[in-house]
């Protein structure tokens, strides 16, 4: 029994120390998160690419939808993202990522009762700052805060998996 846990132990070790959370340029990476928010609960998949050492851009959809006494709205976001990522400034280890950026998009939101907006649409613009951590090459854990600078959203937090292609 101890040899197995020895050697599982070895494993995870040599797994996490070849992990590396930065995405070289060129490179593409999928994410999936599930959040809390003052607008329901957010559901998001998204994909982010490495347009140069440390920077990346990307695009997010997203799904909520909420229920009070007098109404239940739906709320669908697009947003496109850029993120500066500061692995090499705080010389993180290489399978923590640390990024802070902007979002830009548009939400589409409906009810279903005689609620005064009962459909609208409006741009969004938000500030982000997150982190993630990969236990291989290839698949990690992220979270994510969110501030709603202009649109729906207000703040939000979302956590999830991303898988590096």
């Amino acid at each position: 029994m101890k040899k197995i846990l020895l050697l599982a132990g070895l494993l995870l070790t040599v797994a996490t120390a070849s992990a590396q959370a930065t995405l070289d340029k060129g490179a593409l990476q999928l994410n999936a998160k599930l959040g809390f928010s003052g607008w329901g609960v957010p559901i998001t998949v998204g994909a982010d690419y490495g347009i140069a050492d440390d920077i990346t851009v990307g695009g997010e959809l997203s799904f909520r939808s909420y229920s009070t006494t007098y109404f239940n709205h739906s709320i669908f976001g697009v947003f496109a993202n850029g993120n500066y990522h500061f692995n090499r400034l705080f010389e993180l280890p290489s399978q923590v990522g640390v990024y802070a950026g902007l979002s830009l998009g548009y939400f589409v939101a409906s009810s279903s009762s005689d609620y005064v907006g009962t459909s609208y649409s409006q741009p969004g613009c938000n500030l982000q700052t997150g982190a993630r951590y990969f236990f291989n090459n290839k698949f990690g854990v992220n979270a994510e805060v969110v501030l709603g600078a202009i649109g729906l959203t207000g703040g939000e937090f979302k956590a999830g998996i991303t898988y590096k292609l």
